[in-house]
């Protein structure tokens, strides 16, 4: 049976991982600081530690899922804020390559978390290969990336996920919603930002093409293959609820109200195509934004 570490199992791509994988019969062991919290979220059959510490000396995971970190997104990016986003991910990361670089043993394939951030804002279509703009989400998103690479002198298989927005129950769709059923949606600037989504379904199934397909390794940019404007975002959302989107919140009060968060992750975006999964046969469920929302909604 294979064998998965997960961290940032009960986050949103993770809790629905962990469902996913139990029903294939992956055993499951979630590094989590809040075990109890954990637990109502995830399937019975997953084992819960808070410590790497607790893991037996005769186990080492297949795979590492690699989840965690500090939301990017939830309010103004203070100092302190800045280091939770490198402590939750670098210091995460580190640790897991400590712990494991002094066993016997090391796992196959290590699948990292990162961001389609790590690329900049751009109105270019980008695939794995693209180039970066530099800030706050590129360094992030790098750093992160090279502290995953330490994998290498294991022998792990490396990914590194750069996923875009991704959409479901939770996460940035849940924020937007209860301003768009009551018609108060509307395009963010000018709207002509790029928004690459993914539906939380293709996310999951992302992760388990990487896992099943040896050939895969390096950047995979986990995003739908028709990412759109945010204009065009607002507009199939607004119709997608029967809603009117002729609301637009001015560029200047998104700097005001969020200052460089707003900027880099609301003004900003990014057009990212995801070349490697293409090229790899995975067959997107949700290729279509209008096709998806009608799906979660």
């Amino acid at each position: 049976m294979t064998s998965i570490l997960v961290t940032g199992g009960s986050g949103f791509i993770g809790r629905n991982f962990c469902e996913a994988a139990t029903q294939l019969g992956f055993q499951l062991c979630v590094l989590t600081r809040n075990p109890k919290a954990a637990a109502r979220k995830l399937p019975n059959s997953v084992q819960l530690i808070s410590r790497l510490s607790e893991l037996s000396a005769d186990y080492t995971p297949d795979i590492i899922l690699n989840l965690a970190g500090e939301p990017l997104a939830n309010g103004r990016w203070t100092h302190r804020r800045k280091q939770k986003f490198y402590d939750s991910r670098i210091g995460l990361t580190d640790s897991l390559f400590d712990f494991f670089a002094s066993r016997d043993t090391a796992p196959k394939l290590l699948i990292s978390g990162s961001a389609i951030g790590y690329y900049g804002p751009g109105e270019q279509a980008m695939d794995e290969t693209g180039g970066v703009v530099d800030g706050f989400s590129h360094q992030l998103c790098r750093t992160w990336e090279n502290s995953a690479k330490r994998f290498e002198s294991l022998g792990c298989r490396i990914c590194y996920l750069r996923t875009g927005i991704v959409l479901g129950e939770e996460g940035a769709l849940a924020r937007m919603l209860p301003a768009f059923k009551l018609g108060l949606g509307g395009p963010i600037g000018d709207g002509k930002q790029w928004m690459s989504w993914i539906h939380i379904e293709d996310m999951v199934a992302i992760i388990l093409h990487c896992i099943n397909n040896p050939e895969i390794h390096g950047a995979v940019n986990a995003t739908a293959p028709n990412p759109v404007t945010n204009r065009d975002f607002s507009a199939t959302l607004a119709a997608a609820l029967k809603r009117r989107d002729y609301l637009t919140m001015p560029a200047i009060m998104v700097k005001i109200l969020f200052g460089e968060m707003g900027e880099e992750l609301l003004l900003q975006g990014q057009k990212v195509v995801p070349a490697k999964m293409l090229g790899a046969g995975f067959e997107f469920k949700y290729a279509n934004l209008k096709i998806a929302l009608k799906n979660i909604l």
